[in-house]
């Protein structure tokens, strides 16, 4: 679906900055929506999105364990 978003787990991407899972949640908000900017009346909601989206993101990293990966980055 949306085919530009980088894998964001290690060792694809070694470091992964809070400003690389907004940029992702905010590509998915807009590619789910179908707007690549809300009105102004969905704004309130299109932000909570990618504010829902981006912790969701962040907690799946955060609790992934990713074997083998010491092997393939070193």
């Amino acid at each position: 679906m949306c085919r530009s978003i980088k894998t964001l787990r290690p060792p694809m991407t070694p470091e992964v900055h809070d400003e690389d899972v907004q940029a992702a949640a905010l590509q998915y908000v807009r590619k789910i929506s179908g707007f690549r900017a809300p009105a102004a009346h969905n704004r309130e909601v299109f932000d909570a999105a990618v504010a829902a989206v981006a912790a969701a993101t962040a907690e799946l990293l955060d609790g992934l364990e990713v074997r083998g990966a010491a092997a393939k980055t070193g």
